[in-house]
């Protein structure tokens, strides 16, 4: 099989530093390809070497409408090209991938790495109240963050609202110095980490200053009403029952609320009492309520993270 790109100068992005991309795309679809000039030749069995050049063209695409393409991006590629109910919502008529799922910030563009990213990106656009649920490193808060980000530049919210419940994970922190921000900000960091992801450091302090993006504690969100903003609950498997109920309740017209968590890292003194997991089950069909979940496969971290989130969820073995 025989595939030919008109832009040149775009091949050197698309086989990646010393080919890693066309040796990622080998090693995950057991295909081998070769390039000479601008015509890559593609063996293997016919449905691999089809994925292949589906890949290869879809990230050929990528590059053509200015965005960067690495091993990650070839990676969610192969898996998302493998499953095939996911054609018609990845991908235009032209080939191009859906603008529907695909989140556009200041800093970046931000295209699903998983099939399961990709009904998120699809479902944070449609749906009123979205749970993410699975381990860390798929995605639920960067791209919710994301999400967010764009519908403040786009003025279709006017203030994001971002939370987590300040529980130590298995520590005890202690006194911490300082005013209330400085007290609650080591709870907060990957907030800031991913706001700072997507938005120029001055317009991040600016939008806080203004209030326009506010990061607060949950404890903070009650006796409130959240209109038209994009609000934001991470870590929520470290929610009681009573606390989810408080924060869903802050719901206002013209708003969207993201809940994300891991059910297999509660750090409340009682698992068994998180307010995720009840909340989920209770939810669960309610019309506007999306949720979804996301496995180990699917982290789009160092491959050796989703080895390790699939060892410690794996069944207990002998020492």
């Amino acid at each position: 099989m025989e595939v030919e790109f008109d832009r040149p100068q775009l091949l050197g992005p698309l086989f990646g530093q010393y080919d890693q991309n066309l040796i990622a795309l080998e090693n995950r679809l057991g295909v081998y390809i070769q390039a000479r000039g601008n015509r890559v030749t593609i063996e293997g069995e016919a449905e691999s070497a089809a994925r292949a050049r589906d890949v290869l063209t879809g990230l050929y695409n990528r590059l053509s409408q200015g965005q960067t393409v690495d091993v990650g991006d070839v990676e969610g590629a192969v898996s998302i090209s493998g499953d095939p109910s996911l054609d018609g919502l990845t991908h235009a008529e032209d080939g191009t991938i859906n603008p529907a799922v695909v989140i556009r910030t200041r800093r970046k563009v931000i295209v699903p790495r998983s099939p399961t990213q990709v009904r998120y990106i699809e479902a944070l656009g449609s749906k009123d109240v979205i749970f993410a649920l699975g381990p860390a490193g798929t995605g639920k808060t960067y791209l919710a963050v994301a999400q967010a980000v764009s519908q403040l530049i786009a003025g279709s919210v006017d203030r994001l609202v971002l939370s987590r419940p300040a529980v130590e994970a298995g520590e005890r922190l202690g006194f911490l110095p300082g005013d209330m921000k400085d007290k609650v900000d080591p709870y907060l960091r990957p907030l800031y980490d991913a706001l700072y992801d997507m938005l120029p450091a001055e317009q991040v302090e600016r939008r806080l200053a203004s209030g326009e993006i506010e990061i607060a504690p949950l404890a903070f969100m009650r006796g409130r009403t959240l209109a038209n903003a994009f609000v934001i609950l991470d870590e929520a498997q470290n929610t009681t029952p009573l606390q989810m109920k408080m924060f869903l309740t802050r719901f206002g017209q013209g708003s969207r609320m993201v809940v994300c968590g891991d059910p297999n890292q509660v750090d409340l003194p009682n698992p068994a009492s998180s307010g995720l997991a009840d909340a989920v089950r209770k939810l669960d069909g309610i019309d506007g309520i999306a949720t979804l979940r996301f496995s180990s496969r699917e982290v789009v971290r160092h491959p050796i993270v989703g080895r390790i989130v699939e060892a410690y969820e794996g069944p207990p073995q002998d020492a």
